[in-house]
């Protein structure tokens, strides 16, 4: 997972070449920890899953125009698609099964 700042993060959404999900979260937060890890496990099973991460405290302007509400949090893009923005991470294989259509397209 690639870490991206607010602009960077900006241009790929502006872009909307490819579908992707962006793991949004905070470094002192114990869920985002087990998220996180629950997120390296599914890429190294699918290594070529267009996944990046972003720190919150240093996006303000996309925490509030996609009005995320708490972290850990997961919004994927998918190309033709609102965004969907994930809150609630219970299982490897529950990210799993959502994450994995961004790798085909």
């Amino acid at each position: 997972m690639r870490e991206l700042s607010q602009q960077e993060l900006l241009e790929i959404v502006n872009r909307q070449e490819e579908s992707f999900a962006v793991f949004l979260y905070t470094p002192f937060c114990g869920t985002c920890k087990v998220t996180e890890r629950m997120l390296e496990i599914i890429m190294t099973m699918q290594p070529s899953l267009p996944l990046y991460k972003s720190n919150i405290n240093f996006l303000p302007q996309i925490s509030r125009e996609w009005q995320v509400t708490s972290v850990p949090c997961i919004a994927i893009f998918e190309q033709g698609h609102d965004k969907q923005l994930i809150y609630r991470m219970q299982s490897v294989d529950e990210l799993y099964r959502k994450l994995l259509p961004l790798s085909s397209k």
